[in-house]
């Protein structure tokens, strides 16, 4: 199984027991869909708490319902953790795919973060997601997705780039090594803790700033190229693998998109505004817990000098819009305006730390993202929202509603995106990765944790910041 299998809403929910739409209707409550306890890969005290509070004071029992399915379902659904050589070990998978991608597992554990605090067990767990991505950033950099098993050769073992055992996928993609750092920031400025960036985090950061410079291209293609056999036109990398030819002009290359579909043009601009923010973090980080001060002016001086390259090369001119921010430059002066909905995009930026919320190109490009001049926007009579390549035209991400969501500011906008999203989870009470904009009982992936974890945070962000949008 991989990313592009559309599991219909006629299959069994991999995160609990699925119930048809007709029954949910004619019950007279909402069905237990929710992995019953005993079954729980983790269970937190803390979460659990959030839930009880959150279904005691939110008048509307099927957002409450949704709450409970959604937000745990990381914990419930994907977690193992373990302990190796006396530290915390997690491994995370995505749902209905066995594997563990450096983006997906930050992302996942992510709302978690702002009860570690008071709950040690929890800490444990996310210090042993830190843990695991340092092992597979160290294992190959270029990496986006890992299996438990170090000596497993999968499905995508033949992809003509250099796959190792243990190495589900091998599409390389900036944000693979953005998202770690940015799980380690937020851990270490919350906990304190520092003993997850020993010497071998120093050595996966050193990597991490050693593989954004080869991407720079400026002394040729580097060291990374992949193709694989394959129908999907987006799976496959031209030029020999090396993907189009870019001016190297300072900015990051990224071959795949965080949908893991590759680029048109190399330079993908979500991606490299991430990449500073999480530059700038991992300095600040070398600086003050290693006290590796060289590495961390090294990190410094690759920030600003993406940041400049983004400057000169990321804002164009929109004929309706203005200035806006373009998805993907090559360099030369081609660039592709558009945005897809997986995380990081155009839209997701303020979201990420990596642009205001309130800077004017972010706010014309977001008008413009949000309309039919976004060639990935889709409109329909069950919802309106982004979509991508990934699963084609017509189909919108919940994800996409929900990032609209965390990064409005706004009321009318926050209560329409969660007022969507309750109307099109298909009768389920899950996320999943589409839906068809006509129809929510069409959609792809039943159990997609990230969806439903990050709706879990959007409903939790407004029940603690503006309750009343969820009356």
């Amino acid at each position: 199984m991989n990313r592009r299998t559309f599991i219909q809403s006629s299959a069994l929910l991999g995160a609990g027991l699925y119930l048809s739409p007709m029954s949910v209707a004619a019950s007279a409550g909402f069905p237990l869909v929710r992995v019953s306890g005993q079954k729980r890969n983790f269970q937190s005290k803390s979460v659990e708490n959030a839930i009880g509070e959150f279904k005691r004071k939110v008048k509307d029992k099927e957002l409450a319902w949704l709450f409970e399915n959604c937000f745990p379902n990381t914990l419930d659904t994907t977690v193992t953790y373990t302990t190796k050589n006396g530290r915390p070990d997690t491994y995370v998978i995505t749902g209905d795919i066995d594997a563990m991608w450096l983006r997906d597992s930050s992302a996942q554990v992510w709302p978690y973060l702002k009860f570690i605090k008071k709950d040690e067990p929890l800490r444990q767990l996310v210090a042993g997601v830190i843990n695991r991505q340092t092992y597979s950033i160290l294992r190959d950099p270029y990496a986006n997705a890992f299996y438990d098993d170090n000596n497993k050769v999968g499905e995508w073992s033949k992809d003509l780039t250099d796959m190792k055992p243990g190495i589900h996928e091998r599409k390389w993609e900036i944000d693979s090594l953005c998202y770690p750092i940015r799980l380690a920031h937020a851990y270490w400025s919350i906990t304190g803790d520092t003993k997850p960036f020993d010497a071998e985090w120093q050595k996966a950061i050193k990597a991490t700033l050693k593989t954004f410079k080869e991407q720079q291209r400026k002394d040729g293609p580097g060291p990374y190229k992949f193709q694989r056999e394959t129908a999907w036109a987006t799976d496959g990398v031209p030029m020999s693998g090396y993907g189009y030819p870019i001016k190297p002009v300072g900015l990051i290359c990224s071959i795949f998109r965080p949908s893991d579909d590759a680029t048109i043009y190399p330079f993908l601009i979500p991606s490299n505004f991430f990449a500073v923010t999480s530059l700038r973090q991992a300095a600040t980080m070398m600086e003050r817990v290693a006290g590796d001060k060289g590495t961390a002016r090294e990190l410094t001086a690759l920030a600003d000098e993406v940041e400049k390259a983004l400057a000169e090369h990321a804002v164009v001119d929109h004929p309706r819009f203005g200035k806006v921010y373009a998805y993907e430059v090559n360099g030369f002066g081609s660039y592709n305006l558009m945005d897809d909905a997986n995380v990081p995009s155009l839209l997701s930026l303020p979201y990420l730390g990596a642009v205001s919320a309130t800077d004017p190109v972010y706010l014309n490009t977001r008008k413009m993202l949000l309309s039919e001049d976004n060639p990935f926007f889709f409109k329909g009579k069950a919802g309106e929202g982004i979509g991508g390549p990934h699963v084609g035209m017509d189909m919108i991400w919940p994800m996409s509603i929900t990032m609209r969501g965390l990064t409005s500011t706004n009321e009318q906008e926050i209560k329409s995106c969660i007022a969507m999203l309750k109307a099109t989870h298909g009768g389920t009470g899950f996320m999943h990765e589409s839906f068809h904009k006509d129809d929510p009982k069409n959609f792809t992936r039943s159990w997609f944790a990230w969806a439903n974890t990050l709706f879990g945070e959007f409903l939790w962000k407004t029940f603690e910041e503006n309750p009343k949008l969820l009356a």
